[in-house]
């Protein structure tokens, strides 16, 4: 099987890198490309002629525009990322017959309620990040090519930044912490969602009627005042020189921290369907960040 991997740089795409390697003969592209291949979602024509030069068996859309406050003014670029070039993607997979797999987000509900979105449930996208990956979902179902759609949220990696290795920082420098507390979620490692695609991959083109949207997180949930408190307290036990009290982690509104894009309250995401369909157990989101921790830390 012959697989073309798009980000490979990113978070994701490293960890796919890895992931996808026993199920076939790997091309891999960032945006910059490669041997006269484009990897870059932002013209989405040349992706196109990309896809018929390496005629893959199966297409793994690891990049997108993850600005999520810059999206609300560079909302044509994100559009072209985002929805466009997935959309090409996909009937490139449909011409050849191929798979395609595409990442999605929490973002493209309103975050509204405190029940875990099911895959079924209505879209209602609060900023245009959200818009343009729900645009890109809605292209790729209209193709009709075979197709997994997984989304996920708050994604972290030992590779690259994220929110773990800020509060780690602010800890040190820190007398004093304030966190947001009324967002809620499961930290999800980009090690387990490349290891989920590749199950969910081998099941998928086992049974072509198992394609579809799923819900890909961790088990749990928390908020990130609780995933702050919980990053530092094992860097403290790991011997790390914090300077912030545990008691002076304080807890604060969304709206402490005004951004030009909102957020969305509620990112449960109800994963029922895809361990039912693919036999898989999810752990606990500490389990994920504790490893993550586990590299970071100096011992």
């Amino acid at each position: 099987m012959r697989i073309l991997l798009l980000g490979k740089n990113g978070q994701v795409g490293w960890e796919l890198q890895r992931a996808l390697v026993p199920l076939g003969e790997l091309v891999s592209l960032d945006r910059a490309g490669a041997d006269g291949l484009c990897g870059d979602l932002a013209q989405p024509e040349a992706l196109r002629a990309t896809v018929r030069r390496v005629a893959p068996d199966l297409i793994v859309n690891a990049a997108a525009y993850t600005a999520v406050d810059k999206a609300e003014t560079e909302t044509t670029l994100a559009h072209t990322i985002n929805a466009v070039a997935p959309g090409v993607l996909a009937e490139e997979a449909r011409s050849c017959n191929a798979w395609l797999v595409h990442f999605s987000t929490d973002y493209v509900f309103d975050g509204s309620g405190s029940t875990a979105w099911r895959e079924d449930a209505p879209t209602n996208p609060l900023g245009a990040y959200g818009r343009t990956k729900r645009d890109g979902e809605q292209a790729i179902v209209a193709a009709g090519c075979r197709h997994l759609i997984l989304r996920t949220s708050w994604v972290y990696a030992a590779r690259g930044g994220n929110f773990a290795k800020t509060m780690l920082r602010l800890a040190q420098e820190r007398e004093r912490l304030s966190v947001v507390d009324d967002q809620f979620g499961a930290p999800t490692g980009a090690e387990l969602l490349a290891d989920v695609t590749a199950h969910a991959l081998r099941g998928a083109m086992a049974r072509p009627e198992l394609g579809g949207i799923y819900h890909v997180a961790a088990a749990g949930e928390t908020n990130w005042h609780g995933y702050a408190r919980h990053v530092i307290e094992v860097a403290r036990r790991g011997g790390v020189p914090v300077k912030v009290a545990f008691e002076r982690i304080e807890p604060v509104p969304t709206s402490a921290f005004p951004l030009p894009a909102a957020r969305p309250a509620n990112s449960r995401l109800d994963t029922g369907r895809l361990r039912a369909a693919f036999g898989l157990a999810l752990p606990d989101w500490r389990v994920g960040v504790d490893r993550m921790l586990a590299e970071l830390l100096p011992r």
